[in-house]
């Protein structure tokens, strides 16, 4: 009896070390049945899937031991964790994008709700202030406005000479007005035109105006086009394939402990964040100019504030140009005397009313400036966001890893390194395509960065030497730099009551310059369409980034 038993205990011995050695069938068949369930919530063929292990010699991404994956669960299983990867990473740049249109909305219907609630004051106040004076030339204040947002939405225009036109025109209609006893014909007012400077004949306000608006309007419109900039460099980045190294990493990453028998195992966090590193080593790349875009345009909130802030200075136009009015009529008979002192005494006029003693002015009421609540909340959300996503670029493998890989909670012997459930011993690589010479599980060239990345990096360049520029109150060029000339850009369509674009006064087609770089709103094609035609015309994007600059028309025809 004795011999029986320990012939027994022999005979357990030997079959317990020959499952160690081969395996249990039956708990490998259960292995398989994990693999079958996981591989069956892809959407895959479950007659693919093996009930048991098989011979791993067809596998060409996964170790070629005992497996639970065919050659097609392999090929099906690598296709689906890129894709997972892509989706993941699009699924990131959705969000950001998001937040940034949110911002970009907020701010452009801002600066555009106070062009118009200052040319609303005008035409309220206007008429019963300055009578004909201001309701003869009606158009050409609309005109102004309408020459000011296109310059905000970044038409080619040099404000300083359109408001210089403006001006000048203005004094000519104006004074005609003032004096109607007297012959006026084109050559005195051209003698008046080139002797207005000295004589200041609206005061200081043409001069305040022209400092200021420039300094606004350029930094109001660099902002929220660097908004719309951040966002495109995204969405394009966003669309850039991952390469097949990374595709074959990214397999070996997620499914190839499945089909090793051990689906239960995690990836270790530092091989996941070598695989990401490698698969996003150019995007990467994009962190220094990404942070420095949104560092300018963190900076540039501050000339928001005070009297020659955006704020203030686009909310109100109408009170400098009540000022110049004022001035011009509280100045006509001086100025009259010191024109006929350098053009001659001009001829009276037989069909002409009598000149009056003094024109009758009515009261002026003007609105006060608008209160500033509503951009100090814009500029403390938009400055938190911006800082929140300074790190998007290099900050994208540990947070993938964490939310969408299912990556271990901690670097131990229970994860998966690649190989099998153990510790994972490499170093972790550091962010971008030049520290990924050495990358253990991902083969990156590093002399063959991304194309598409790297004129992503060049537009976020130009875009904050704008910023600065326009920080430092530079009338800027907004020429555009990016591959799409067409226009590309993202976020809403104008509200239907928004004029997109007009014709200005009499100005032709050719007189109107295109959009160089365009805020939202407009668009190259509709800025020369709305030009063509006078019609209002419809927006189709919030942003455009429109194609190479034209030449600003010398030729611009003049209203009299």
């Amino acid at each position: 009896m004795e011999l029986r038993a320990r012939g027994w205990w022999l005979l357990c011995v030997a079959v317990a070390l020959a499952a160690c050695a081969h395996g249990d069938p039956a708990s490998k068949s259960r292995s398989c049945g994990e693999v079958r369930h996981i591989y069956g919530t892809k959407g895959f063929s479950l007659s693919d899937v093996p009930q048991a292990e098989i011979s791993g010699e067809h596998l060409r991404i996964c170790a070629q031991g005992r497996t639970c994956c065919t050659s097609r669960m392999e090929e099906s299983l690598a296709n689906g964790s890129r894709a997972e990867l892509e989706a993941a990473l699009q699924g990131r740049g959705r969000a950001l994008r998001a937040a940034l249109a949110t911002q970009l909305r907020g701010f452009d219907d801002h600066f555009r709700r106070l062009l118009t609630d200052s040319e609303r004051a005008l035409q309220e106040a206007f008429p019963g202030a300055f009578g004909e004076l201001y309701v003869q030339n009606a158009n050409a204040f609309r005109d102004l406005y309408a020459e000011l947002r296109l310059y905000y939405r970044g038409a080619n225009l040099h404000l300083e000479e359109t408001l210089a036109e403006f001006w000048a025109r203005l004094l000519e209609r104006l004074f005609r007005q003032l004096h109607p006893q007297l012959l006026l014909p084109d050559d005195y007012l051209d003698c008046l035109g080139k002797r207005a400077e000295p004589l200041r004949p609206f005061g200081e306000a043409p001069r305040e105006l022209r400092l200021r608006a420039t300094r606004a309007f350029v930094a109001a419109r660099a902002f929220v086009q660097g908004l719309g900039v951040a966002s495109d460099v995204v969405r394009k980045v966003a669309q850039v394939p991952l390469s097949p190294e990374c595709s074959r990493a990214v397999m070996k990453l997620v499914y190839c402990a499945h089909c090793l028998g051990v689906p239960g195992a995690r990836p270790c966090p530092d091989y996941c964040r070598n695989v990401l590193k490698g698969c996003l080593a150019n995007q990467a790349d994009l962190d220094a100019e990404w942070r420095n875009l949104l560092d300018s345009m963190v900076l540039i909130t501050d000339k928001f504030w005070g009297p020659t802030g955006a704020e203030s200075v686009i909310g109100g136009v109408h009170l400098w140009l009540a000022e110049a009015i004022s001035a011009l009529q509280d100045n006509s008979d001086t100025l009259m005397a010191k024109v006929i002192q350098g053009c001659g005494n001009p001829k009276v006029n037989p069909q002409g009313p009598e000149p009056e003693e003094k024109r009758r002015r009515g009261k002026l009421a003007l609105p006060e400036k608008p209160p500033a609540g509503t951009l100090q909340k814009l500029v403390s959300e938009a400055k938190a966001q911006l800082r929140d996503a300074q790190d998007f670029w290099v900050s994208l493998p540990g947070t993938l890893c964490s939310e969408k890989l299912a990556m271990s909670a901690a670097s131990d012997d229970h994860c998966w390194n690649g190989v099998a459930k153990g510790r994972y011993l490499p170093e972790v690589m550091g962010d971008g395509l030049a520290n990924q010479i050495n990358n253990p599980e991902v083969e990156v060239d590093i002399t063959k960065p991304d194309m598409t990345i790297r004129q992503q990096i060049m537009q976020l360049k130009i875009t904050t030497n704008r910023l600065r520029g326009a920080y430092n109150g530079n009338d800027v060029d907004f020429q555009d730099a990016s591959d799409d000339s067409s226009g590309s850009g993202s976020g809403e369509g104008c509200p239907d009551d928004d004029e997109c674009g007009r014709s200005v006064g009499r100005k032709s087609s050719s007189s109107r310059t295109p959009l160089s770089h365009a805020l939202p709103g407009l668009s190259e094609r509709e800025g020369q369409k709305a030009s063509a035609t006078g019609r209002p015309q419809p927006c189709t994007h919030l942003l455009l980034l429109s194609g190479l600059p034209l030449v600003l028309s010398a030729a611009r025809p003049r209203w009299r």
